[in-house]
């Protein structure tokens, strides 16, 4: 009988002990885990490349951010282009000039990698400066980068990298100089300092309202490159990529419904071009299946697609 009454007591005292409560996680760790499976990713690309890559991703929303050798200064190539067609908006809105002046093309302005402009007439053609922008940044003519360059100052673009602290972003040289580049004065930047500057041009730092909308409508404008190679192609990439010898590298921002991030993805010293272009799709791809993902979920997880709220 005294067993029983044992047994019955522990029983009791059993149910009287609380049970743990349950650790919930929390969205940011969540999300946490999605991060470190783009790292990993990342990683793997990273390993897999025979050449030398630089990355850095910022989500526009919370300011988290990816980076990968992050500070290395590299070629950019014609990913310059942003900076220049910043400062050129940048004039605009001071009313150093417009960008509905025209412009007379000029057989003196055609050099190398020149596209669409070498099939121009010099001394007929002409066009609006905002016109001689759309050419650098859609077709990437070097011929039109040039006449931008000249339209504003290299030294003003410097001016305005400065002032918003990318010491290690330079345009050195114009296009296609080729002894320029021989000497060392390459254009260069960092992957950090190309998320900042799209992230600086995002929040409004250096254009208003009206100019930026304009900039990035151009920015905008679909161009062979490798951020939105496989993503939808209704989706708004305001990007620019640039290729050299040995170089490939792209960097923009990703309007990712309530989401944006600014990505920049460079690479140098590569063995085989072609690796470097799909390093840079591979990891385009992998952010944007993360960002597509968070733009559109509950804080559980649960992701709506549009299709889905006919059937709930």
């Amino acid at each position: 009988m005294l067993t029983r009454f044992v047994c019955i007591g522990l029983l009791s005292a059993s149910a009287a002990v609380p049970r743990p409560a349950f650790a919930q996680q929390t969205p940011q760790e969540k999300e946490k885990i999605l991060w470190e499976k783009l790292e990993a990713t990342i990683a793997d690309v990273d390993r897999n490349l025979d050449g030398v890559l630089g990355v850095a991703i910022l989500d526009l929303s919370t300011g988290q951010k990816y980076l990968l050798h992050a500070d290395e200064a590299m070629p950019t190539a014609s990913s310059i282009k942003i900076a220049i067609l910043a400062e050129l908006y940048r004039q605009a809105q001071q009313g150093k000039l417009k960008l509905e002046d025209l412009y007379t093309l000029q057989r003196s302005d055609i050099v190398g990698g020149s596209g669409i402009a070498e099939a121009l007439t010099p001394g007929v053609t002409r066009l609006t400066i905002r016109d001689v922008a759309a050419l650098m940044i859609s077709v990437s003519d070097n011929s039109a980068t040039n006449i931008i360059i000249d339209r504003v100052g290299m030294e003003n673009v410097n001016e305005l990298l400065d002032s918003l602290g990318l010491t290690h972003t330079r345009l050195r040289r114009k296009m296609m100089d080729l002894k320029a580049a021989s000497q060392g004065r390459e254009n260069i930047a960092t992957p950090r300092e190309m998320m900042m500057l799209l992230e600086d041009l995002y929040r409004g730092k250096v254009l208003n309202k009206q100019y930026l909308e304009d900039f990035f409508k151009l920015l905008s404008i679909h161009k062979e490159s490798y951020i939105p190679r496989e993503l939808p192609e209704d989706l708004k990439v305001a990007n620019k990529p640039g290729e050299l010898e040995g170089v490939r590298n792209d960097s923009g921002i990703v309007f990712t419904g309530n989401r944006p991030y600014a990505i920049s993805v460079m690479t140098t010293y590569l063995r085989r071009e072609r690796d470097g272009g799909d390093a840079i799709i591979r990891i385009s791809n992998a952010a944007y299946q993360m960002f597509n993902r968070l733009s559109r979920a509950s804080e559980f997880g649960r992701v709506i697609s549009p299709h889905d709220t006919a059937n709930p």
